[in-house]
């Protein structure tokens, strides 16, 4: 079975281990970084990570972009969304079939 594990702070992720994924809290870029490489090198399929995380390791989650595991979600955390879930949808739609249908107006 494929492993999934959630990075972000604890509040956010907490509640992740009733539905049987990996939490791993994270506060600072450092730790963030090296959670999405260590997850990675573990070999899980699904990463999740909470908006306010992947603000401090965009650079890391780039590196995985364009590979087709693991897969980095990034999901709103408690504080609720700032839309950067969103346009990562937007922008994967655009890649894959060359038009903004998801949002057009």
């Amino acid at each position: 079975m494929s492993k999934v594990g959630i990075i972000g702070d604890k509040d956010s992720v907490l509640g992740f281990l009733a539905l049987g994924i990996d939490i791993f809290p994270a506060y600072n870029a450092d730790e963030v970084k090296k959670t999405i490489h260590k997850l990675a090198e573990k070999d899980y399929a699904i990463i999740y990570i909470t908006e306010q995380a992947s603000l401090m390791a965009k650079d890391s989650i780039a590196k995985y972009k364009d590979f087709e595991l693991p897969a980095i979600i990034v999901i709103p955390g408690v504080g609720g969304s700032m839309g950067l879930g969103m346009n990562e949808v937007r922008e994967s739609a655009k890649r894959a079939i060359g038009a903004d249908i998801l949002f057009s107006e």
